[in-house]
């Protein structure tokens, strides 16, 4: 399972995530090549599957030439007969792809060019969505006060005795399902939150009603493979890909006011992390 920690602030959009040995020959004499010890042969690296080498000059053809979405490819008899390779090694190649999200098939008409992933950085999902050009919503599909569990008060460092407000939104971006939010959100400091923030982004709320000043967001992304509630619910074939994100928010004070597990759709998103390496960091790099 994949994993990445990354970090970013709410304030900036700053994001952080968390030779050949050389033979010493002397000078001999006449006997010097008959008794010198054969050279070594090299073992030959292996070459790139086929099935691989064709998956890549699709992709960077759909990438170069900006293919745009539902495009139809070259079928696998026309992939077979371009490559001089077997149907089999053609199909695998579109397979790849699919897989990647990059083409959708649709037997018996063909492979297409898929949509585009939405490419995220790790934030807000209505500022993110809203700063591509594109319209984020959320469909609440519940929202309540909760005793929390061990985890989430270790998250957001609550006494024994506080409970949270809980939030679980169906995130869309242009009407299409992407992601599934759970969010949690101290109840002492989000009086009244559950009946106003249905739809829009939870960050601003937090900063314009209860003016929470966020500071720091930390997050780390799971690959996972979707349950079959989770998958009906973002319109994706059971088993699917899926990414976890879980994300804990704090303030300038060092206060943390939110943890949330998100769910997100491996084959439409993609997340955008960013290192900015002091000097430091370089020496580190340099010496490992």
């Amino acid at each position: 399972m994949g994993v990445i920690h990354a970090t970013v602030n709410p304030e900036t959009n700053s994001y952080k995530p968390h030779g050949l040995d050389h033979l010493d020959l002397k000078q001999r004499g006449p006997g010097y090549a008959a008794d010198m010890a054969p050279p070594t042969r090299k073992k030959a690296r292996p070459s790139t599957p086929r099935y691989i080498a064709i998956a890549a000059l699709l992709r960077d053809r759909i990438i170069d030439d900006q293919l745009g979405p539902h495009t139809l490819l070259p079928s696998e008899r026309e992939l077979a007969e371009q490559h001089q390779v077997s149907r089999m090694t053609a199909r695998q190649a579109l397979s790849l792809l699919e897989s990647e999200g990059m083409v959708y098939r649709r037997p018996p008409r063909g492979t297409f060019v898929a949509e585009p992933r939405v490419r995220f950085h790790i934030g807000s999902f209505s500022e993110e969505v809203s700063r591509l050009g594109m319209h984020p919503d959320a469909k609440l599909l519940w929202a309540e006060n909760q005793e929390p569990t061990a985890t989430v008060r270790r998250a957001l460092d609550l006494d024994a005795d506080a409970t949270v407000h809980t939030f679980h939104r169906l995130r869309t971006v242009d009407g299409i399902p992407f992601a599934l939010e759970t969010t949690y959100l101290p109840a002492a400091l989000t009086p009244g939150i559950l009946e106003t923030a249905e739809h829009g982004s939870l960050w601003a709320l937090l900063r314009d009603r209860y003016s929470i000043d966020l500071s720091r967001s930390t997050a780390v992304l799971e690959s996972i493979v979707l349950d079959d509630n989770s998958s009906t619910q973002l319109g994706v074939r059971p088993g699917s890909a899926g990414t976890l994100l879980t994300r804990r928010t704090i303030d300038t004070t060092g206060r943390p006011v939110e943890y949330a597990r998100d769910v997100y759709r491996a084959d439409r998103t993609s997340f955008e992390v960013t290192e900015t390496l002091t000097n430091t960091s370089a020496i580190a790099l340099t010496t490992a």
